[in-house]
């Protein structure tokens, strides 16, 4: 079963990465931004035989390692196997 885990820091934490990337897009000219906020995202595939149970599976790898829970929140989705493949770069 592939997942899809959305980590983003917590409401009220200083995103000092999202800052620096704010502040370097509003330099290059696109000063109609109004927010930024940097995160991450982990494919995960893991062997579940449901939904809810990779979702289970993967709340534990999260809570342990995936992310810090007093710092960041977390989401966890289910994707197709082709969404993961199709996922690239604009260029």
């Amino acid at each position: 079963m592939k997942v899809r885990v959305l980590v983003r820091l917590r409401p009220g934490i200083m995103d000092v990465q999202g800052a620096a990337v704010q502040r370097a897009l509003v330099g290059l000219g696109f000063g109609d931004l109004r927010d930024l906020r940097v995160g991450k995202v982990i494919d995960v595939d893991v062997d579940a035989s449901s939904v809810p149970a990779a979702r289970v599976r993967v709340d534990e790898m999260c809570k342990k390692l995936l992310a810090n829970p007093v710092l960041e929140d977390y989401t966890i989705e289910p994707v197709e196997a082709s969404s993961l493949e199709a996922t690239s770069a604009l260029r």
